[in-house]
């Protein structure tokens, strides 16, 4: 998979490795995704707050107004993801701090491995989840509605509804990470 022969990285790209898994566990305490929703009748706006761990927002308002147009309700018990991503980005932040002691460019090209396949399957797994939550609806609802997707990011409308799909703060540090990661390699790219 990696050597551990060749030139150890320099005493910076550690310092930049070690900086990025502290990154990663500060992300544990952010909102990774958020969802908001405006309305007239909700000019203030209606929230649902992702954690790597939990859920928090207007789920009850929210939940209470999806049972109109037939949609399952928004709860940790229904994303089982929520029970064990925090593991997860522990992991992941384990072995980049490991990067920083084995100080090698083969284990750092690992690291940015595992970085990339995991946001490609956390993307993944958010566009599945709202692909299912919004195109499931119960044909017996109140209000008869054509299935939809909400984006990752951007702006949908749903009936009188407005909403803003935005990456949280969370995402932000893992992103701000995953860059600090690529550092080492352009500066040390001549090794």
């Amino acid at each position: 998979m990696f050597t551990l022969n060749g030139k150890r990285l320099s005493i910076f790209s550690s310092i930049a490795i070690v900086i990025s898994a502290l990154l990663i566990i500060f992300s544990l305490f952010f909102p990774w995704w958020r969802m908001e929703f405006f309305a007239p009748q909700y000019p203030e706006g209606l929230n649902i707050i992702v954690y790597p761990d939990k859920l928090e927002g207007e789920l009850d308002q929210i939940n209470a107004l999806n049972h109109y147009i037939g949609m399952q309700t928004f709860s940790e018990e229904n994303f089982p993801e929520l029970q064990y991503l925090n593991y997860l980005i522990i992991g992941l932040a384990a072995i980049v701090l490991i990067g920083a002691f084995v100080r090698k460019k083969s284990y750092l090209y690992f690291v940015i491995s595992l970085f990339i396949i995991g946001g490609a399957v956390g993307v993944w797994d958010l566009r599945h989840a709202l692909a299912y939550f919004g195109t499931n609806l119960d044909p017996m609802a109140p209000i008869d509605m054509e299935p939809f997707v909400p984006p990752i990011i951007g702006e949908n409308i749903i009936a009188n509804f407005t909403t803003y799909s935005l990456l949280g703060t969370g995402t932000y540090f893992v992103i701000a990470a995953f860059i600090l990661l690529l550092i080492p390699l352009w500066k040390e790219r001549k090794q």
